[in-house]
């Protein structure tokens, strides 16, 4: 089972189905239950969120019994305007990582971001 994170209130900055789809992308076997205790989401919103992921063709599934595996398209462009070009692949690789490896992530980054002194 996995874990459920505690409550927030507010907003945040990662959507629905982007947390969908980085649950489905750490186990592709995931059901769709503990995708929805996971994300904090009801199971009918989580089935909602992979049927437009699939419709869109970031997402398949095959069936084998009672279990579906889940394919994500890695080089799937994102929607919105502003991430054009940008891979569904490149967002997934800071949403699902080891808790230890984020740090070596950011540094990357925080070597392009302006350093303000107060």
């Amino acid at each position: 089972m996995v874990a459920v994170p505690e409550p927030h209130s507010g907003w945040t900055f990662i959507t629905s189905h982007a947390r969908v789809l980085a649950a489905i992308a750490d186990n592709p076997n995931v059901r769709i239950r503990d995708i929805a205790a996971h994300c904090r989401l009801t199971e009918r919103a989580v089935q909602r969120i992979i049927s437009d992921l699939e419709q869109d063709g970031y997402l398949s599934h095959t069936r084998d019994g009672r279990t579906n595996t889940y394919r994500i398209e890695p080089d799937k462009v994102l929607r919105h305007p502003a991430e054009a070009g940008l891979p569904v692949a490149s967002l997934l690789s800071l949403l699902v990582q080891d808790e230890t490896d984020r740090g070596k992530t950011l540094e990357p980054i925080r070597a392009h971001i302006p350093q303000t002194h107060h």
